[in-house]
């Protein structure tokens, strides 16, 4: 019977080591890069979802209606009043151009916002205060109406202002904004937009 050389089995011992280090080292590779492209697959698909409600829903929004709030602190101090109520009927032909010139199409485009991107709002359930803008807005509608056949015996919506609703814009806004600063700046996604974005040589 002839006995193997001690050295040779040592080689194979080796070699069947290296071998399965090998496949270890290659199987945790791929384990760690399909995590790490599932994690930034996530990450992109939420960046996506946050810039589009930016883009089209609480950015719009926000310039809109910081620029109504802007035009209304504008008409009280030319007024000289602290709140547009009651309006006088010597201020009724000033307010009349600047309901229809300012005010109503910056309503018109904030509810054209919330009606037709309404998929985008961050929350589950329609908010209230964004309904209320709405009826608010409709009730404007009926007013201005009266107003092009010379009724002015309304001179605001009977449905009030929602107060919340500039502090939930602002505040949507503010959000989203913080998010999308976040997922831009996360090491894993500059990563990411270094290796996919790279120029080739």
């Amino acid at each position: 019977m002839q006995l193997q050389d001690p050295s040779s089995l040592s080689l194979a011992g080796q070699v069947q080591s290296v071998t399965v280090l090998t496949i270890v080292l290659a199987f945790a590779g791929y384990l760690v890069t399909f995590m790490s492209t599932r994690m930034l697959a996530r990450r992109q698909d939420k960046l996506r979802l946050v810039n589009r409600r930016l883009y089209e829903f609480y950015g719009p929004l926000y310039v809109a209606s910081q620029a109504g709030n802007i035009a209304y602190r504008s008409l009280l101090k030319k007024q000289g009043k602290t709140q547009s109520e009651p309006i006088l009927d010597s201020e009724m032909k000033e307010w009349v151009l600047w309901m229809t010139t300012i005010f109503m199409p910056l309503n018109d485009v904030r509810e054209k916002i919330i009606i037709q991107k309404a998929y985008l709002i961050v929350e589950e359930q329609m908010p209230q205060c964004l309904l209320d803008f709405v009826t608010h807005v409709v009730g404007y509608k009926a007013v201005l109406s009266k107003w092009a056949e010379g009724d002015y015996s309304e001179r605001r919506s009977t449905i009030g202002w929602p107060p919340e609703f500039d502090i939930y814009v602002e505040r949507s806004y503010a959000a989203l904004k913080a998010q999308q600063t976040q997922l831009l700046h996360s090491a894993l996604w500059r990563l990411y937009h270094r290796l996919t974005h790279r120029k080739p040589r």
